[in-house]
């Protein structure tokens, strides 16, 4: 519990070095504000987002008949770099590539102890987990703030697991992800939506959810005090579909944050969320921050 309240500490902490060093222009509007993820950058333009997640648990429900126990911590972190270019004059294309970067800590080892990268076995492992050739398109030509982001990853891991410490999936993922967005009238509030699909397949002794098909639909509801502030809640639901490897899952997480513009190219974002439900999976809460550069 120190663990995280160190962390919320820490998130609240750079939000507020973050206001103090920002612009003061209010009323031009901002990147957190007119290009959403919905949005597509325009040709000769870069989209650069870092995104860091730490999930944490000490609950899960893998107990007898799918009952809560309760668990020593498990922590699992995990850092995204995504880079996108506009192409073409239409700003209805951008190619990019995703690198993600894992790093566990399991067995009871405190939350933060997945930044020692020490490789402990038996209760730590690191390292680089996967990479994925990106696309966006907005398929409608007259429907700007509808998109669809198709990516490929390919794993870059031996093993999910070894010495009983989990990793990341062994196996390839075809994810695509639709987005739509929608500003109401007075520029104060915006409803964002997203349906994830990712597609697992691979051998299946290789990895837990290969020859499976992961859907997770989200919705955002955001309000702007300014331009270049936002605050947000948001609600997900993920259900992993069996497809042939004798597995399924499912959990619903709820949670919120804020946004902030710190320059007219870069932005910093923190979430937090709470597993408030699930089916066969842990029981924990994530704690998020981003940087997002656009120019």
């Amino acid at each position: 519990m120190k663990s995280t309240k160190n962390l919320i500490t820490s998130f609240c902490l750079l939000l507020t070095i973050s206001f103090a060093f920002a612009q003061d222009d209010e009323d031009q509007g901002s990147v957190i504000q007119t290009l959403t993820p919905s949005k597509l950058i325009g040709k000769g333009q870069f989209d650069i987002k870092w995104f860091n997640n730490l999930y944490t648990e000490t609950e899960d429900l893998f107990g007898l008949g799918g009952e809560k126990r309760d668990i020593p911590r498990n922590t699992f972190f995990t850092s995204t770099l995504e880079a996108y270019t506009g192409i073409g004059n239409n700003k209805r294309w951008n190619i990019g590539a995703i690198l993600e970067f894992r790093s566990n800590a399991v067995g009871g080892r405190k939350a933060l102890d997945v930044f020692q990268f020490d490789g402990e076995r038996g209760t730590a492992r690191s390292g680089f987990t996967s990479i994925a050739p990106s696309v966006k398109f907005v398929p409608l030509k007259n429907v700007t703030n509808f998109s669809i982001q198709s990516s490929f990853f390919i794993p870059l891991v031996d093993n999910e697991t070894e010495d009983g410490v989990f990793l990341d999936q062994n196996g390839f993922i075809w994810q695509n992800r639709f987005f739509y967005d929608y500003t109401f009238p007075g520029n104060k509030f915006q409803i964002f939506g997203e349906i994830n699909s990712e597609l697992n397949f691979g051998k299946e002794e290789d990895s837990f959810a290969n020859n499976s098909l992961r859907l997770t639909p989200g919705v955002f509801f955001s309000y702007f005090p300014s331009s270049k502030f936002t605050v947000l809640a948001l609600a997900q639901h993920s259900e992993l579909i069996d497809l042939g490897n004798d597995f399924d899952q499912n959990f619903t997480a709820l949670g919120g944050g804020a946004k902030y513009q710190l320059t007219k190219e870069l932005n910093i974002e923190a979430l937090y969320t709470n597993f408030v439900r699930g089916n066969r999976t842990g029981l924990g809460e994530t704690f998020n921050i981003g940087l997002r550069a656009v120019f």
